[in-house]
């Protein structure tokens, strides 16, 4: 076992939004947070949030539209905090009927674009999506057999059949991102030991496909990290760099895989706004899954576009109008930036080995 105190840190400032432009999904995964939001027709699917019943969310998620609305929504956010990326989520962002012209919308913005999928639409859409400037795709990939896919399904969407087809067209989703030039990684949620085996069968089916990126379990962090180590010393994976996002919880660790591949092990560190989060219920070890991630943007069902800063605290919603002038908005700002700082000036004696490492 390697001593990642030892390996080069990376200290990257949140420059990230993240988008729910739709709603929509063809799958139904029993830990799905639907960033936060409720499914807006759940009685189709069979779809919820693992969320829904705490968060105290008030409002319904809208399609966002491709329209002079939405590049104002991003100009807003861009003009109060600096962003430099977009990255769309859902529900499925591949089901959207004007991905492409979403895209086109933030490229003309100079922001880069990236989307999370599961991969149920990518073969039919990314090829004009990565005409229109589609950077990178984050695959969320769940089982690697009908049988596991269908298992973490709601009823409505556990049938081996379909299940099936899913990972027929995330393959296929896999083949067209290569072939159109989308850099492409596939994220794996790793809740226990029992899905070692799941991973190392990911790694092995699309490993020179693709970028595999481990994800720390929200419900179980300890089971979860622990089970990640498991896949690590299995491979013989070697650490090369720590990146650490300053401003958000998200961190992650760079792997070199004796074949020269890269693995990453991505996980959450203890992150709170100093303003927001002091007195907030969930503001503890067991309860605050996620801590600071980020500043999400939504349109709200026949409503304004919505800015949140947690999945586990919908409440604390703003309307854009409300958040680029509120004090919560310099919070993120301030905090972005003595993060940064604070961070940068911890790991300075391993600022120089990074820059010498390969991306």
């Amino acid at each position: 076992m390697h001593d990642l105190n030892d390996v080069p840190v990376e200290v990257s400032p949140d420059r990230t939004l993240r988008v729910k432009i739709i709603d929509a999904c063809g799958l139904a995964c029993s830990f799905c947070h639907n960033e936060g939001t409720p499914v807006a027709t759940p009685g189709r699917s069979g779809r919820v949030s693992i969320y829904l019943r705490t968060n105290g969310a008030d409002f319904l998620p809208g399609r966002i539209a491709a329209d002079a609305d939405f590049a104002l929504a991003l100009a807003a956010v861009r003009g109060s905090l600096p962003t430099n990326e977009v990255h769309f989520t859902g529900g499925e962002p591949t089901l959207h009927p004007d991905l492409p012209g979403l895209i086109t919308i933030a490229r003309r913005l100079g922001l880069t674009v990236g989307l999370t999928s599961n991969g149920e639409n990518g073969a039919a859409v990314l090829p004009a999506a990565a005409a229109a400037g589609l950077d990178r795709i984050n695959l969320s990939v769940f089982g690697t057999t009908p049988a596991e896919l269908a298992a973490v399904q709601a009823p409505r969407c556990a049938s081996p059949k379909l299940a099936e087809r899913k990972l027929a067209a995330l393959d296929a989703t896999i083949e067209t991102a290569a072939t159109h030039g989308i850099k492409v990684s596939a994220n794996i949620v790793v809740p226990d030991r029992g899905h070692v085996d799941r991973v190392l069968r990911v790694i092995e089916r699309h490993g020179r496909s693709l970028v595999v990126r481990m994800l720390v379990s929200l419900e179980d962090g300890g089971a979860s990290l622990a089970a990640m180590q498991d896949v690590v010393d299995h491979l013989g994976a070697v650490p090369v760099r720590r990146i650490i996002t300053a401003g958000a919880s998200d961190q992650r660790v760079r792997y070199r895989l004796p074949d020269g591949g890269t693995l990453y092990a991505k996980s959450i560190r203890p992150v709170r706004l100093p303003e927001t989060c002091a007195d907030c219920r969930f503001n503890s070890p067991d309860d605050c899954q996620e801590g600071y991630y980020g500043v999400r943007l939504y349109r709200a069902a026949d409503g304004p576009f919505m800015v949140g800063v947690c999945i586990q605290r919908m409440d604390l919603c703003l309307s854009l109008g409300e958040f680029v002038m509120s004090r919560r908005c310099h919070e993120v700002a301030t905090f972005r930036d003595d993060e940064t700082a604070r961070l940068t000036r911890l790991h300075a004696t391993t600022a120089a080995a990074c820059e010498s490492l390969p991306d």
